[in-house]
Formats: C-alpha cells, structure tokens, sequence
C-alpha cells in the first residue's frame, strides 16, 4: 500500500466536507452552505465547489436531513491552521458541539491535505478500525489525515467526486472515483442533488 507519513509540500491541495441540518445565522442549510463555501474559498485559491446534496443523517435517525457539498483549494497553511480557519468560520455560522453526530448549523471536515497522512500511519489505522459503537462516543483529540471514514461514506464522497476526482488516498492508493463507485449501491442512493 502506498503511503508517506509526511509531506509538507506547499502549497497544497485541501479537501474539505461540508454539511448542515440546521439553520444558521445565514438561514437554511443550503443557505448556510454557500455562504460557508464563499468564506471557506478566501482560506486559499482555486477554489472549486461541489452542487449541494441532500442526504440522511447519520447515524440513521440522529436528525433531519443534512445538505452536504465538498470544497478543494490550494493553500500555504500547514493543517493545524487551516482546521483552526475551518473552526472559526463553523463558530461564525452558529456551531456549537454539544452532541457528537448531532444536528448542526455547519459542519466543516478537513478530509485531507495533499498526502499528509497525520498524526502517522499507526495512529490513523488505529480511527480508521475504530468499532462504530465507539465512534459515536470517542472523538480524536488530534487532526487525523486522511479523514479516516471518507473511503466509507457517501455524502462525503459523491460530492467529493465533483471536485477532486483523481486525488488518490495516501494510504490505499485509490481515487476518489474509485472509493465512490466502492460505495454500495444504497450508500450513493440515497444522495439527491439539490437544484
């Protein structure tokens, strides 16, 4: 499997996951959504945007809907900034992390910085395996790059596919294109295009 478990090559291309199912100061989650990719677009250049998507909450049942988008921009800024840039603009729109998997006014997920793999490969494999049942009540206390579920989940990676088709996993080697059309067939079913 290919992997490095560092690149510091700057600039770099940033992936980043949008989603909302729940107003913000800006209305709407599609509302708040465009807004938050108008700011998330000033953190660097050549910003490309994804069509917003609706999806299910996950885990199934933990709230309405949300609308869902994915962003690549190249920037300068090493990961520990540019997640504290994404941080601030989800308090900007009204985000509060009460509940893990709870609705939110903005959700904005640093998936991955060019082939960074962080904190290293040990401790990414050790969230990528995390038992779903932990997952919901464990949280990371560090960035870990690759987002370590992306490979598994529709709502990131169909809107991913609009935006960064051939960025290749640093860890497994596959395209986003690939991961995507991995999915089953539910998991990419049950997206709809917003407008």
């Amino acid at each position: 499997m290919p992997h490095s478990e560092q690149s510091d090559a700057f600039p770099a291309r940033a992936l980043i996951a949008l989603g909302a199912n729940a107003a913000s100061p800006e209305g709407p989650p599609a509302a708040t959504l465009r807004a938050a990719m108008a700011a998330v677009a000033r953190l660097g250049r050549g910003a490309r945007r994804s069509r917003l998507w609706r999806s299910p909450a996950f885990p199934a049942g933990s709230g309405p809907d949300f609308v869902n988008a994915a962003m690549a921009i190249e920037t300068d800024r090493p990961a520990a900034e540019l997640l504290a840039a994404l941080h601030a603009i989800e308090a900007r729109f009204g985000r509060e992390r009460q509940a893990r998997w709870g609705p939110r006014s903005l959700d904005l997920d640093l998936l991955a910085l060019g082939a960074q793999i962080a904190p290293d490969l040990a401790g990414w494999t050790l969230w990528r395996d995390l038992p779903l049942e932990r997952q919901s009540r464990e949280a990371p206390d560090r960035l870990i790059l690759p987002h370590p579920r992306l490979q598994d989940r529709g709502f990131v990676l169909v809107p991913l596919a609009e935006v960064a088709p051939g960025w290749r996993h640093p860890v497994t080697g596959l395209d986003v294109m690939a991961m995507r059309d991995a999915l089953p067939a539910q998991a990419r079913a049950e997206l709809a295009p917003l407008g």
